[in-house]
């Protein structure tokens, strides 16, 4: 499968990039968009058509994590069917129930139809098998494992969080590990975001193969980002986030 970033910053959009939004792709050729933040549709664009996405899956509600999920749903409401292939199919999207307000507006007659996940027996979805685990966030926030059934392949993609002992199993021997990172080394132990030490031991200790620093601080020397967390990941390669940047698994 293919890992690719749209958004890497966490917040807001700055410096012609957006808010956090990920395109994973199977073998079998599924599309699974991870979170829509601000800039994904357009960005997106680059990668694929939007109407080829099959699903979308949502960490959690908050603005940066689904600031583009109206456009999306305007974009393949208006498109005009028989264009590029369109067939007008239903995009189902995927969230936590625990909001009922925000999990009622994944919904659009016609376009797009919300779907709850099971955050306790996890999710079959197309290629995919998906599990969950509660973070520590502010508002109810599910990181995700996803396993590719056909390669054994695993990304366990945080959405926002604090530290908390749990990730290091959930993480543990994933192939890429995709963290928040909105602190550097002097912030650790927030009660809402991961710091470039935290992210690297976590990757340490459940022994991933990749760490990928993402949801991006606006402020600060990213490269000094980078080397934190790697020096706390001892030999696991440790990537900082950009734009358009690939992983092939």
């Amino acid at each position: 499968m293919k890992l690719t970033a749209l958004g890497v910053w966490g917040g807001y959009p700055t410096r012609d990039a957006g808010t956090t939004s990920y395109l994973l792709q199977s073998e079998s050729g599924y599309n699974l968009l991870l979170d829509c933040g601000s800039r994904a549709v357009t960005e997106l664009e680059h990668e694929l058509q939007p109407t080829q996405l099959d699903a979308v899956i949502l960490s959690h509600y908050h603005e940066d994590h689904i600031a583009d999920l109206g456009a999306l749903r305007q974009y393949r409401q208006l498109f005009p069917l028989g264009e590029a292939g369109w067939d007008g199919m239903i995009l189902p999207i995927y969230g936590h129930a625990e909001n009922e307000y925000e999990f009622s507006k994944l919904t659009l007659e016609h376009v797009t139809q919300g779907h709850a996940y099971d955050t306790e027996n996890g999710l079959n979805l197309g290629p995919f098998e998906i599990s969950f685990l509660k973070t520590v966030h502010p508002v109810t926030n599910f990181a995700m494992r996803i396993f590719e059934k056909k390669t054994g392949q695993t990304i366990v993609y945080t959405g926002d969080t604090g530290y908390f002992d749990a990730l290091i199993d959930f993480s543990k021997h994933a192939t890429i590990l995709l963290a928040d990172v909105y602190f550097f080394k002097e912030k650790s132990k927030m009660p809402n975001h991961l710091s470039s030490v935290e992210a690297g031991e976590i990757a340490q200790r459940a022994g991933v193969k990749k760490l990928i620093l993402t949801h991006l601080p606006q402020f600060g020397d990213l490269n000094l980002l980078q080397k934190e967390a790697q020096d706390a990941a001892g030999s696991v390669s440790v990537d900082l986030a950009y734009p358009h940047e690939k992983w092939q698994l």
